[in-house]
């Protein structure tokens, strides 16, 4: 039962190496051993503040690319002409409720019929502003 706790300890440290790929350098360089790393990690843990120079860069890069994405996204969106989504959106919504009558005539559904065939149903209810 030990040995589950020290393979799942071991496997912790690995995954944690892998996230700071600079302490692996600094290892082969010869400034600090393994072992003094673990005992590190195991009693300060891996979010204390000696790590932060041994982290990936990648991370801050990939909060930027969030950050551009989301701009990218609000750019776009005020771009869009309203009318014309609304447009879109009740095509779409015309278009499965002919589906929906299409699988409702050729026999799509067993039981009672969901769908009547008087008045005007729509899947989706979109009010004009």
């Amino acid at each position: 039962m030990s040995t589950k706790k020290s393979n799942s300890s071991v496997d912790k440290f690995k995954e944690f190496v892998r996230k700071h790929p600079k302490l692996i350098q600094e290892v082969r360089k010869g400034n600090k051993k393994w072992q003094d790393v673990y005992e590190d990690w195991y009693l300060l843990g891996e979010n204390d503040v000696i790590w932060k120079p041994y982290k990936e860069e990648q991370e801050t890069e990939t909060e930027e690319q969030k950050k551009d994405f989301m701009t990218q996204m609000v750019s776009a969106i005020k771009k869009m002409d309203m009318n014309e989504v609304n447009h879109h959106i009740t095509n779409v919504s015309s278009t499965l409720a002919t589906i929906q009558d299409l699988f409702n005539q050729f026999g799509g559904t067993k039981g009672p019929k969901q769908h009547q065939s008087g008045g005007n149903h729509q899947p989706f209810s979109f009010r004009k502003d």
